[in-house]
């Protein structure tokens, strides 16, 4: 078995890097955690390749154990980047010194697939009338032609993953294709053998690289329900963002208008209708229940919520099966949305010590019940760090010069707290002639009542002197949206292009902004991370004010209240400490590459001017700052004139069973292709076709043409060839 080092270098060569010290250093503490099975928290700065810096040592450790290794990162951007783009180089380029192809999956939650069963009419509808496209409505026809798309797509697709879907279709379409995992029928599907999630976890047991996100690993941790392979080692990217995602994760909320859908669920499966009088008599509560946190239920919100758990139970009983009853989809539906409202309004009663029950307003819902972990420390503790090797990564994962404040939120401090060791590998990165951090100091602080208009001509005259080249990131969505909205306003139409989240899919905004350097992409939360778009499209980066929690977040006030209970400086932990994370974050997306140049201009004055301005800055970057607003426009407007083309931005490649990309096909001349030592002719490629075409599983190929599996197969990735799913062979990635 070859050693790390070799590994890395050859990797780091073929992607044609150059040796990066901060990375080399990661690597090895990185496997050295894994042999010594110790916890590492290790900060890697942008540029200093930290997918290759766990992913090498991960792929060495899976095929030294045979034990799979799990990649869970936060955003389905660098998930993406994963399986897309590292993991297909790395394989091909690590074959040849391991003696065996590196095999990889994508796991992600039932959602993210169509769900077969349901396409056949399985389930009922989510919408009523759903295909009469000459409907008066027409929201309806239109939606109705996105399923009909849809449902051609999936007759197509290998993979039935919805990122696979360009362009792609709103949620309220794919909900009708698509089903929870409280809705799936499971084994008692008629269509299971042919059901896309079950294939693609199938197919991800017998891989050395598991890739997900954190909500799906915090389901599995959390909910018991074993959908990863079993592993010692898991690799958490983005590790900043698990404490939120898993806290959000199992956060429940309950609605009179699910207490009423839950009706209807029911009444479709024949079922009792006694929720509709329950969720009356939780509405009217719900209408004398003020917004905000509630520290203790009133009496008549009790009532209610007893009422409707006690009536859900009830619901319940009448859905389950009998021994031996058939259960059709129209009552596993009913009985998941009952047992849901029957889960929330029981936890919500039970008042338990670390939950934090609130109530809002939603435009469109109305009043909303929600209960949250004040804390999920000792939880991840248990569950996350408890039988196996963690290793936790990120940019940002340091602040204050310490990993105290972070490593506390999961539960590596305290009376009983596994050990962990932390490292700062640095970044390759010359920020301070990289570029500028601005401030605009002579703007008013920002206000509740929306974007000033100082702001608006702010970035009016920023994206003008940039030339487009724009991303900007907003604290609200509607802040976004204002921005946008005025951007086009005021530059009109041909001039520069503006996006804005929401428009489409965030995948495809973020390539149509990094093709087009006339561009502007305006967003909120998800593209202040994981959003990678080098070279000189992105040029400037907009954040509009300090991302602290809302002044109302129930979470974050309680969170304060109890930090200064016990003597604390709340704010400095909570509020600051969330908004340090996002700004360091934010002001990442600028500097991708060590060619890169621009600025990251804060529109609120207070990151100069209040008490807490320092920390925030030391949190930063070290990009060389000011307030000159003359230079910045200046240096702004040079760089737009000397810019050079944007980098190519590639499509994404369909995916198969495993949920990665198909590999290209080999040129049809390539007669004499050499495979991991071995010399294929074209009587081979042959015979490897018609085999293929016959149905025979990997090892029968292999014995027919007397080479090992995995020289096999290599050559079928040349050739664009892929084995039957019913014909893998353990431990190959037939897909990859």
């Amino acid at each position: 078995m070859p050693e790390l080092p070799d590994l890395l270098a050859a990797a780091v060569a073929d992607l044609g890097g150059t040796h990066r010290p901060g990375q080399t250093q990661m690597a090895q503490a990185v496997l050295d955690a894994i042999d010594a099975q110790e916890h590492l928290l290790v900060q890697a700065g942008t540029g200093t390749g930290k997918s290759l810096g766990y992913l090498v040592p991960a792929i060495l450790h899976a095929q030294r154990t045979g034990t799979p290794v799990i990649i869970a990162t936060a955003t389905l951007a660098l998930q993406g980047q994963i399986v897309d783009r590292d993991l297909p180089r790395l394989a091909q380029t690590l074959a040849p010194l391991l003696g065996r192809r590196p095999t990889y999956a994508l796991v992600k939650g039932r959602r993210n697939y169509v769900c077969l069963h349901k396409l056949e009419g399985g389930f009922p509808p989510e919408d009523e009338g759903l295909f009469d496209i000459a409907e008066a409505d027409a929201g309806v026809g239109r939606l109705g032609a996105q399923v009909v798309r849809l449902r051609e797509w999936a007759q197509e697709s290998a993979s039935g993953d919805r990122d696979e879907l360009v362009p792609g279709v709103s949620e309220r379409a794919w909900r009708e294709v698509s089903v929870d995992a409280h809705e799936c029928l499971g084994s008692r599907c008629p269509m299971v053998t042919e059901c896309f999630v079950e294939r693609s976890r199938a197919a991800a047991k017998d891989v050395d690289i598991v890739v997900t996100n954190h909500s799906f690993l915090a389901i599995d941790a959390f909910e018991g329900r074993f959908m990863l392979p079993e592993h010692d080692v898991l690799v958490i990217d983005e590790a900043h963002e698990l404490v939120e995602r898993i806290t959000s994760t199992i956060t429940d909320e309950l609605t009179a208008g699910q207490v009423r859908a839950a009706t209807k669920r029911a009444r479709s499966a024949d079922s009792s209708t006694a929720l509709e009088d329950a969720a009356l008599v939780l509405e009217r509560a719900l209408e004398q229940q003020p917004e905000g946190r509630i520290n203790a239920i009133p009496d008549q919100l009790a009532l209610a919520l007893a009422t409707v758990r006690d009536t859900a139970r009830a619901v319940t009983s009448e859905l389950k099966p009998q021994p031996g009853e058939q259960v059709d989809g129209a009552r596993q539906v009913a009985l998941a949305a009952v047992e849901e409202v029957f889960d929330n309004a029981a936890r919500m009663l039970e008042e338990r010590d670390l939950d934090v029950l609130w109530n809002r307003v939603d435009q469109r819902r109305g009043p909303v019940l929600h209960v949250a972990p004040m804390s999920v420390a000792m939880l991840v503790r248990e569950r996350i760090f408890g039988e196996r090797t963690v290793i936790l990564t990120s940019a940002t994962l340091e602040l204050g010069g310490s990993f105290d404040a972070l490593a506390g939120t999961m539960g590596l401090r305290g009376a009983g707290a596994p050990a962990y060791r932390g490292l700062d590998v640095g970044s390759p990165f010359a920020y301070a002639e990289q570029a500028v951090a601005y401030v605009a100091a002579h703007l008013p602080p920002p206000g509740r009542a929306g974007l000033s208009d100082e702001l608006i001509d702010e970035i009016e005259a920023l994206v003008r002197a940039a030339g487009g080249r724009t991303l900007g990131l907003f604290s609200s969505m509607r802040s976004a949206k204002e921005a946008a909205e005025a951007m086009r306003d005021r530059l009109g139409e041909g001039e520069i292009d503006i996006l804005c989240q929401g428009d489409d899919q965030l995948s495809t905004l973020v390539r149509r902004f990094a093709r087009n350097p006339a561009t502007c992409l305006f967003g909120t939360l998800s593209l202040w991370q994981g959003v990678d778009v080098p070279g000189s499209s992105c040029q400037l980066v907009l954040i509009d004010r300090i991302p602290f929690p809302r002044p109302d977040d129930p979470l974050a006030s309680a969170r304060t209240e109890a930090i200064a209970a016990m003597g604390g400086n709340g704010f400095m932990a909570v509020s600051a400490t969330h908004a340090a994370l996002r700004l360091a974050q934010g002001s990442g997306r600028l500097i991708r590459t060590a060619s890169d140049r621009g600025v990251v201009a804060f529109l609120d004055s207070r990151m100069m001017t209040a008490r807490y301005a320092g920390f925030l800055q030391r949190s930063l970057p070290p990009f060389w700052p000011t307030t000159n607003r003359e230079l910045v426009l200046g240096a702004l407007r040079r760089l737009d004139e000397g810019a050079p083309p944007p980098r190519d931005v590639e499509e994404p490649a369909a995916r198969g069973l495993h949920g990665v990309a198909q590999p290209p096909p080999a040129p049809e001349n390539a007669r004499t292709a050499v495979t991991l030592g071995h010399p294929w002719t074209e009587q081979d490629d042959d015979e490897l076709r018609d085999g293929v075409e016959m149905g025979l599983s990997l090892d029968d190929l292999a014995e027919s043409l007397e080479l090992p599996p995995e020289v096999i197969h290599a050559r079928m990735d040349g050739l664009g060839l892929v084995i039957a799913p019913d014909t893998l062979a353990i431990g190959v990635d037939s897909g990859a």
